[in-house]
């Protein structure tokens, strides 16, 4: 298993606790073009934490990061790519892409 590195904060810290929230915040800075973020997430998908469990989509963050030099996504991708068929491997490059021209990386 890969380790996400997400918060767990108490009402009392203000630190969020719950791994779908984490989640959300997570999606939203990824979707802003943030490689660490595109990672986590990546990361959240292939353990099933705070989403369902999906190489597809772990994949797809994982290509996005990579695309940016991101060391960790570049590893993560490797890895992903293994639990995966040959068909969708080239779904999730051929969605990472479709991502990164929508979004000018």
């Amino acid at each position: 298993m890969l380790k996400i590195p997400t918060c767990r904060l108490t009402a009392s810290t203000g630190v969020l606790k719950d791994d779908a929230e984490a989640a959300k915040w997570y999606r939203e800075y990824a979707e802003q073009g943030h490689a660490v973020a595109q990672t986590i997430l990546g990361l959240m998908y292939f353990d099933g934490r705070g989403v369902p469990q999906d190489f597809l989509r772990a994949h797809i963050w994982f290509s996005i990061a990579a695309a940016q030099g991101d060391e960790k996504a570049k590893r993560s991708q490797a890895l992903t790519a293994s639990e995966m068929t040959p068909d969708q491997i080239a779904e999730a490059q051929r969605m990472a892409r479709e991502w990164m021209a929508k979004h000018q990386q």
